[in-house]
């Protein structure tokens, strides 16, 4: 499992003091206003920032960092990561899980064949879909509901599935 979550990425400078809006790659906005610390992603290292201030723009958070005051100390962070560590990241209620984690699990049906990897998962709103690459390269589709994702077990990394009549052609 991975130790560091991304949970936005530096789109661009915000006014002159320092402050960046945030595209966020969480599902939920508001776990911005709760974050007081950061791991910005430079490309050469990992930089550890205080967050000391949060609002919200549209889709985007406004972040302040403490000690970064000008608008030229923050600039070449653009395109950016900001991570958090596993232990600074939201509870996860039951039945949710960080997609990260997801990745490389083995697909398998009810009777334990294997149908392939999941190596995507596309957030479609109502619900998520699950991309599960066959071996023979083809795609499976496999809604996130009750009715398909009979299991999850992130630490055998396995997704036990029931597909739906038409589903897999």
């Amino acid at each position: 499992m991975e130790k560091l979550l991304r949970v936005g990425v530096i789109s661009s400078t915000h006014g002159v003091r320092g402050e960046v809006k945030v595209f966020p790659t969480t599902d939920d906005l508001e776990r911005f206003k709760d974050l007081k610390q950061v791991i910005l992603d430079t490309g050469k290292e990992m930089k550890e920032l205080e967050v000391t201030g949060v609002k919200f723009f549209k889709q985007f958070a406004i972040l302040k960092f403490k000690g970064i005051d000008n608008i030229n100390d923050i600039e070449k962070y653009k395109g950016k990561d900001l991570l958090v560590t596993r232990e600074n990241a939201v509870d996860l209620d039951e039945g949710e899980f960080f997609i990260c984690d997801l990745i490389d699990c083995t697909a398998v049906n009810e009777s334990g064949e294997v149908l392939g990897t999941l190596t995507e998962v596309l957030q479609t709103g109502a619900n998520d879909v699950f991309v599960i690459k066959k071996e023979n390269g083809k795609e499976l589709l496999i809604p996130y509901i009750k009715d398909c994702v009979l299991d999850v077990n992130i630490e055998e990394k396995k997704i036990t599935v029931h597909v739906l009549d038409g589903l897999d052609s």
